[in-house]
């Protein structure tokens, strides 16, 4: 019997772990999976809805670790899950994605001589200044199976040195969370509540501190908001960091006369919203990816994204944070024919599946 550790940090940890406890849980006969959840965020969206409507398991253990500084964060995670692996003897960890958590559970599980299976392994946006890079390169030095989600992942193993044998190419779990959702997704009344007709909108997302934390930087994006929001709605799910910006920087009554500002939405509001939008700008990292399996346009507002196959074969484009560009590129995309997009190889649905495999493989 295999005693998987499977450590999430954040809401999308979940969303990617989700299929991967349940197709552990369908071989029950020979995995015992245990989930820990390190509270590195509070989130007010994942109440009990959340984790009822999209069928994701409620964690066994909850570290509470909290917000804090990078440094204060790592460390804190590495105290309290060093005494859940001293307790819980296990054959593997793993974990998922780019957040503080993965790099700090890996250390742990390292340095105790436990394996790491490394779900999202091997994507690289080539920008340290990324708290999110550091923490996916020093992950994948310290993974024993790295599980990766598109071919070009698998080359940046193999291009800093990570032995073939432990690379397993399984696609793209998140897409699996996608394709199990979207029918209750349509379920969802958001556009009703909004007052909003399908494809009749633009979505957006915006948090990350290159694009918040700047006044200048902040008030030329919403110039370029302004210009796009004549030509069509956007509709903007408010992250709290942002808002907070927004208020210090006196800008919040400007972009209120551009953008429907309102409340983050849950996963299911959210997605019918952005699934139903004629354009989508973000800097987020997994809406690159959902937005070209659903053939919807995407801007992303950086300079580069360690998701580089949404560009090559999906609907993304990199516009970064000048005003003139993204505004450029959202009215080219509103004036293209929205188009079917390519979807890269193994985003099928069964990643989660091919995950499990490969864990059961490298334990024989």
């Amino acid at each position: 019997m295999l005693r998987i550790i499977n450590v999430v940090g954040a809401r999308p940890n979940f969303m990617k772990i989700a299929p991967v406890i349940d197709e552990m849980r369908r071989r029950s006969d020979r995995i015992e999976p245990l989930l820990v959840h390190t509270g590195q965020h509070y989130d007010e969206s994942m109440s009990d809805s959340f984790f009822e409507d999209l069928d994701i398991p409620r964690p066994d253990i909850n570290l509470e670790i909290g917000s804090g500084s990078h440094s204060e964060q790592t460390a804190r995670v590495m105290i309290a899950f060093e005494q859940v692996l001293l307790q819980q003897p296990a054959d593997w960890v793993v974990v998922v994605g780019d957040v503080n958590s993965t790099m700090a559970a890996a250390i742990v599980a390292a340095k105790l001589n436990v394996r790491i299976a490394h779900v999202e392994a091997g994507l690289r946006s080539g920008d340290r200044t990324m708290p999110e890079e550091i923490n996916r390169v020093v992950t994948d030095a310290l993974a024993d199976l790295l599980l990766t989600p598109s071919r070009d992942a698998n080359e940046n193993l193999l291009r800093e040195g990570v032995a073939s044998e432990k690379i397993s190419f399984v696609g793209n779990v998140m897409i699996d969370t996608l394709y199990r959702n979207l029918e209750k997704a349509r379920r969802s009344r958001v556009l009703e509540r909004l007052n909003l007709r399908p494809q009749q909108f633009c979505a957006m997302t915006l948090h990350r501190p290159s694009n918040v934390d700047h006044p200048k930087t902040l008030a030329g994006i919403i110039n370029a908001l302004e210009a796009i929001g004549e030509r069509l709605p956007i509709v903007f799910p408010v992250h709290p960091r942002t808002r907070e910006r927004l208020e210090q920087f006196n800008l919040t009554e400007r972009i209120q006369k551009s953008l429907l500002m309102i409340e983050p939405l849950g996963y299911l509001d959210f997605l019918q919203l952005y699934s139903n939008s004629r354009l989508v700008l973000t800097d987020s990292g997994g809406i690159q990816e959902e937005t070209t399996v659903l053939g919807i346009p995407c801007l992303t507002l950086r300079p580069n994204t360690e998701r580089p196959i949404t560009v090559l074969e999906g609907t993304n484009r990199l516009v970064g944070n000048t005003p003139e560009v993204i505004a450029r590129e959202a009215f080219a995309a509103l004036d293209r024919p929205a188009g079917v997009a390519r979807v890269p190889e193994l985003w099928d649905g069964h990643a989660a599946a091919r995950i499990v495999d490969a864990i059961e493989e490298a334990s024989r």
